[in-house]
């Protein structure tokens, strides 16, 4: 079950508390991505080291591998990962987005081609409501239609319309479950739909609300918009979920609109590209000048691999394509995350937050680099 309570504010942002079957997580908080069942080149051990409370995993994916009798013969997903904290379970609308090409949607449900062989997968509102339940995650996400930033206003209309269907029916198909619901609100980038579909998945009264189809191509300041236009019609006693930010300059400018919770594969990808993020922006560590670097990635991180390496020898791991790097580096990364989303809810707390944002966007804000 869920509980949520917003402890402080500093205008719309929010510093607050989720509780999720005993488990309590402050609020901002940050997901990491496991998609197909971990967090890549990460243990849950190491994901417990460096904070993280809650990661999120999707039920389109892992419906497909291992497939759902492999979960459910281990009891759900907590004990087939061994994740003793909260997961989320995105429900394979995004994959409507990501997997377009060849794909069919009715009001019925959606028709995609599975990216493991090929092969046709019918998704409707209730199987991905039922895949959720084998999953036994703490918060289910409603079925939803998330189209292209540049789709025509006629296919925006037909997918918040397809959305409020699909969103009563995963409802319904979740009676008696004692799992969290969250409902998603799209609409593009038109403001009128973005305000019609808030108050039509509002008043279904879901445990949580998401904000999908943003970030995914448009411009920023229609993403910001957007997002404030539909946090308007969001009640301001359940969590707030922005899906798919990653990057600290947007879930900064997210947070002071009044948005609690975020998941990206971002830092993670980062990570596996050579990048770490710093208090001092973004640094590129394959980069040659780091040859002879004695400091750590960041001197002002307290993570195991700031404490105990340097820039040297991770890029000297990079240089000599061992993974080791890129596991080092994601450990930071992730860290780097739970300390950035929670320096940033003590300065709420402390009513703080506008030399919070100033810091952070005079290092990130239009991709600036420490280098």
């Amino acid at each position: 079950m869920i509980g949520f309570e917003v402890i402080e504010t500093y205008g719309e942002a929010r510093a607050g508390v989720l509780k999720l079957n005993g488990l309590e997580i402050e609020t901002p908080v940050f997901m990491p991505v496991g998609t197909n069942a971990n967090v890549k080149l990460m243990r849950p051990s190491d994901l417990e080291s460096v904070g993280v409370n809650i990661i999120l995993g999707n039920a389109f994916h892992l419906m497909l591998k291992p497939g759902l009798d492999v979960i459910e013969n281990h009891g759900g997903l907590h004990p087939f990962m061994s994740w003793k904290k909260a997961i989320l379970t995105d429900s394979g609308g995004f994959q409507i987005f990501s997997l377009a090409e060849g794909s069919k949607v009715s009001d019925e449900g959606v028709e995609l081609r599975s990216p493991i062989n090929g092969s046709k997968v019918f998704i409707t509102p209730e199987i991905s409501m039922k895949v959720q339940k084998v999953l036994k995650s703490d918060i289910a996400m409603v079925l939803d239609q998330c189209v292209p930033p540049n789709a025509d206003r006629e296919i925006v209309e037909e997918a918040v319309e397809r959305t409020y269907l699909w969103a009563l029916r995963s409802k319904k198909a979740m009676e008696g479950s004692t799992q969290a619901v969250f409902g998603i609100v799209q609409g593009g980038t038109y403001r009128d739909l973005r305000v019609k579909s808030a108050r039509q998945i509002t008043s279904l009264e879901f445990d949580g609300y998401a904000i999908g189809g943003l970030s995914i191509g448009e411009e920023r300041e229609k993403t910001l918009d957007m997002t404030e236009v539909t946090l308007e019609f969001l009640p301001k006693d359940k969590p707030r979920y922005f899906m798919g930010a990653g990057s600290p300059d947007l879930i900064v400018e997210l947070v002071e609109r009044g948005v609690d919770m975020f998941d990206s594969v971002f830092p993670t990808r980062l990570a596996r590209h050579g990048a770490a993020l710093t208090w001092k922006g973004r640094i590129n560590v394959r980069a040659s000048k780091y040859r002879f670097d004695k400091n750590p990635l960041d001197e002002e991180c307290d993570c195991y691999v700031c404490k105990n390496f340097t820039r040297s020898y991770i890029q000297h791991l990079l240089d000599r394509e061992e993974v080791l790097g890129q596991m080092l580096l994601t450990y930071h990364n992730i860290r780097f995350m739970m300390n950035f989303v929670s320096k940033m809810r003590k300065f709420i707390l402390e009513k703080r937050f506008p030399e919070f944002k100033e810091k952070i966007l005079s290092v990130y804000e239009k991709g600036v680099r420490c280098e």
